[in-house]
């Protein structure tokens, strides 16, 4: 017969005295990550390596410290690297709808944008003016004062010779024309010039066809030096203003001189200045259509010659490092931004910003993997930038519209960028899996642990975490007691007696928790008992549907038994996960046995409330009865399983055990002890097998127990392999110190039969019998005696022989 555990074996205490320190205010302050040696290996290969595609994908449950190690590792990392540079958006003179992007050194952007913003204001102030001087109107009056006498000397001379010929110029509304005059100097009519005899009418045309030649030559010519004129007048012009604007441009070219494409930009603003002057010349207001009416604000002239800085790393530290919270599209690429004017949208490159990708770039990116998949366009955008090494800002909505909208296409940038995703395994393995493209970009994994080796190194960077969160956040000291018992929590946590849980928001939540209540009872320092009852509190807070089902079988509305012996049933152990809180509940199982061939049939199985993993437990048992029951002669059975009063769905073997036990006290009609409850996986081998939420399962029946009254007769099997997960509370530790609460660990089957039985489940004999009285015996017999009484009368026997005989 197997022993009880004893305490020790049922938790793994941390002796205060073992703690170093009296309390964490002589606790030094923990510099780095506890208990991630295997993540913080791989993040360092991946922040070091700077080959194409290893960026990085860290992955872990909620809480051990992803964001908070990569971000502290980064940090310190950037600082070492050199600051990336400035870029910025300027006008394209040749191509306005794609502005062209450029590059300068840290700090270089800024000054540049001050060096244009300063020409612009040159250019407001002093090209104006330049137009109004003397000089400058002596010299184009002088040019316009030629070109009229020019023009009069011209006209004058064609006037005098068409006089002597008889003839007069006239302006029609189609121009210059010869027209005949008479005597009297006026034109002559049409009428008139009918009354002419032929030949004078001949002499008439030949003599105004000749004049009008010379006329339109004459024009002709007056035109051609007019626009020797304009040209002159032009090159006064751009050799005025080129006098104020030269040696501006000059300066800012000779400032950034090693930057060509800055130098190509002022060359073309520049030329654009030239050609542009009448946008500096001094303009009259336009007068509003209606007086009530006010006039459109005009497009800045001057707008194209600004500069637009999209990153500015002046006054940054290092190589950027940026954690997008909100990694839209626009978030990560940057945008064109649009203003709207009486209902009309316009934009510029001026308007075009910066995202995530521009501020990182020669730097480190962050993202939370999940809010990535879940942002449209984000996830394949940023994979085709870090394929290709470039960002580019586009209208991603463009394609879907039915009607195209002539859109600013800015020049794309060169990218550099570390990328590191964070998020949980299932992401990152549904990803590994699908996207092939991903093995391709993001080839480096950490892989962060939630649980570590509870060893002394552990415990004492354990103890600098927790006196690092009291004095970051002000918190009071704990003592040795208190710090025991964050040590102990965080076994229970980890769901391992020799390990702790590396989900430090849990742990500093507990901190914070028992500085609370020891702030309520005026304690100068934390102490257990403050740690116990935060953690008794938040289970109070957590635990009303627990309470509810306990309710419904202290009242019998959920029957469970604690007392008595019963054939065909047991309780068996299963854990309620409701996301914030997880816990124990007893059921009943029950089996019925009789006379047939259908085997063990699973109700739940039939009724579609069984999972693939419970259907499994289920012929694992069909099949561990055929092999030692019915090694010479078969087994004919008919038997059912199920859990009373289960109204959900149910998965999982760890039930195995328990409805092992109801099945064989059914065969052998040998009662079952109720005051026990089992949980426990089976093999075919009739091994007991490891389960999950040993803990949780076992202070929920203690709970139930505990509430009817414990006698010592109560307590639970659990697998042996279990007993280095256990971690139970106090009060079912100090039950089972004093006897009343009983813990079997087990590693065969036969051994809880025994435990609930009270009697020996027996051991084959020679002759491959049992022993008679034990369990095994039992059931033996009773399954020859249901298969005897499957067989046909004798006399049948004789007939149907007989009938064989005579076919």
């Amino acid at each position: 017969m197997s022993k009880p555990l004893t305490v020790d074996e049922l938790y793994n205490k941390c002796d205060p005295v073992s703690i170093k320190y009296k309390s964490t205010s002589e606790v030094p302050a923990l510099g780095d990550t506890i208990g991630q040696d295997r993540a913080l290996s791989a993040i360092d290969f991946g922040l070091e390596l700077t080959s194409k595609g290893f960026n990085i994908y860290v992955l872990g449950d909620s809480g051990t410290g992803k964001f908070t190690t990569i971000n502290r590792l980064l940090t310190r990392k950037s600082k070492e690297e050199p600051v990336p540079p400035d870029w910025l958006y300027v006008f394209n003179f040749k191509d306005p709808d794609n502005p062209i992007s450029i590059s300068t050194d840290a700090g270089h952007g800024i000054e540049f944008q001050k060096d244009m913003e300063f020409l612009i204001n040159r250019l407001k102030a002093d090209l104006p003016k330049v137009f109004e001087t003397k000089e400058y109107e002596k010299q184009r009056v002088k040019i316009i004062e030629e070109f009229q006498k020019e023009q009069k000397d011209l006209f004058n001379e064609l006037e005098s010779e068409a006089s002597e010929k008889g003839f007069i110029i006239r302006k029609t509304a189609s121009g210059l024309l010869i027209v005949p005059k008479k005597k009297s100097g006026e034109p002559l009519s049409e009428q008139e010039y009918d009354l002419l005899d032929d030949e004078t009418k001949n002499k008439v045309d030949n003599i105004g066809n000749e004049l009008q030649d010379k006329l339109n030559d004459t024009v002709r010519s007056v035109r051609e030096r007019e626009k020797e004129v304009n040209e002159s007048l032009s090159a006064l012009e751009r050799e005025t203003a080129l006098a104020v604007i030269g040696d501006l441009i000059n300066d800012i070219k000779k400032k950034y001189e090693k930057y060509e494409k800055v130098t190509d930009y002022l060359e073309n603003v520049q030329e654009d200045i030239l050609e542009g002057l009448d946008e500096f010349k001094p303009q009259q207001d336009a007068t509003p259509p209606l007086p009530f009416l006010k006039p459109p604000k005009q497009e800045d002239a001057l707008q194209k010659y600004h500069v637009n800085v999209m990153v500015n790393n002046k006054f940054t530290e290092g190589a950027p490092c940026v954690f997008e919270s909100n990694p839209t599209y626009y978030n990560l690429f940057g945008r064109v931004e649009h203003k709207f004017q009486y209902g009309v949208s316009y934009t510029d490159f001026s308007m075009i910003k910066a995202g995530a990708l521009h501020r990182a770039n020669g730097g480190y990116l962050i993202i939370n993997a999940l809010d990535l998949l879940k942002n449209i366009f984000s996830y394949d955008s940023l994979k085709r930038a870090v394929r290709d090494r470039e960002i580019r800002i586009e209208d991603i909505w463009e394609q879907y519209r039915l009607v195209t909208t002539s859109m600013l296409k800015p020049q794309s940038i060169p990218l550099d960028i570390k990328v590191v995703l964070i998020g949980p395994p299932n992401i990152y393995y549904l990803l590994y899996n699908l996207d092939e493209e991903y093995k391709e970009l993001f080839k480096v994994k950490a892989d962060f642990d939630s649980r570590m080796e509870r060893n002394n190194e552990n415990i004492d960077k354990y103890v600098s975490f927790i006196a690092t969160k009291a004095k970051e956040e002000k918190l009071l000291d704990f003592d040795r007691s208190g710090i025991a018992r964050i040590v102990e929590h965080g076994s229970r946590l980890a769901g391992h007696k020799n390990k702790l849980s590396s989900k430090f928001s849990d742990i500093s939540d507990l901190i914070r928790e028992s500085h609370y209540w020891a702030t309520k009872d005026k304690s100068k320092k934390i102490t257990d008992e403050h740690v116990l009852k935060s953690l008794g509190k938040r289970i109070y807070r957590h635990n009303k549907i627990e309470d509810y089902l306990r309710e419904m079988m202290t009242e019998g509305a959920l029957i469970v038994e604690t007392s008595g012996e019963i054939v065909g049933q047991v309780n068996g152990l299963a854990v309620l996960d409701m996301g914030d809180y997880m816990f124990g509940k007893p059921s009943r199982i029950t089996a019925k046995t009789y006379a047939g061939k259908s085997g063990v049939v699973n109700i739940e199985r039939e009724t579609k409330m069984s999972g693939k993993i419970h259907e499994k437990a289920i012929l694992i048992i069909n099949h561990y009865l055929g092999s030692k029951y019915a090694q010479k002669k078969p087994i004919s059975l008919s038997a059912s399983i199920t859990f009373e009063q289960l109204y959900s769905m149910i998965e999982g073997d760890s039930a195995t055990c328990a409805e092992m036990y109801a099945l064989l006290s059914s065969i052998a009609q040998v009662p079952l002890k109720q005051s026990y409850a089992v949980t426990g996986s089976m093999d075919q081998n009739g091994d007991v097998q490891p389960i999950g939420g040993v803990n949780e399962k076992i202070e929920g029946f203690f709970e139930l127990c505990k509430i009817r009254g414990l006698d010592g007769s109560h307590g639970a099997v659990i697998p042996r392999k279990n007993v280095v997960n256990l971690m139970l509370n106090e009060e079912v530790l100090e039950a089972v110190d004093g006897g009343k609460f009983n813990i079997f660990a087990i590693d065969r089957m036969e051994e809880g039969l025994e435990i609930l039985t009270g009697v020996s489940a027996g051991e084959p004999g020679e002759d491959g019998s049992y022993p008679e009285g034990t369990v095994n015996f039992l059931v033996e017999k009773r399954l020859t005696e249901i298969r005897e009484a499957m067989k046909p009368p004798k006399d049948e026997r004789s007939k149907n022989n007989n009938d064989k005989d005579s076919e």
